[in-house]
C-alpha cells in the first residue's frame, strides 16, 4: 500500500511540473508573431507562399501554430495569417 501510494505521489509531481510547463503567455507569443510577420512580409509579396516560407523556418511554423490555437480559443489580439 504504502508503495503504491509513493508512486502516485510521484506521478502527480511529475503530472504537475508538465503542467506548468505548457502555460503559454498568449500576449508575448501573439507579439512575438507580429514581429515575425513583418519580417516575412516581403517574402510573400514576392510571391512565396507561407506553406514554402513556413516549412524553411521553424519560427514561421510555431507563429502559425500559435494563431491558429489563438484564434480557436478567441484570444483577443489574434489574426488570421
Amino acid at each position: 500500500m504504502m508503495r503504491a501510494s509513493c508512486l502516485a505521489m510521484a506521478m502527480l509531481v511529475l503530472m504537475a511540473s508538465c503542467a506548468d510547463a505548457a502555460i503559454i503567455d498568449w500576449q508575448a507569443e501573439l507579439q512575438r508573431c507580429r514581429v515575425l510577420r513583418q519580417n516575412v512580409a516581403p517574402l510573400l509579396q514576392g510571391g512565396e507562399g507561407i506553406s514554402a516560407v513556413g516549412r524553411s523556418n521553424r519560427s514561421v511554423r510555431r507563429c502559425i501554430w500559435i494563431q491558429r490555437i489563438a484564434v480557436r480559443k478567441k484570444i483577443p489580439g489574434a489574426e488570421v495569417w
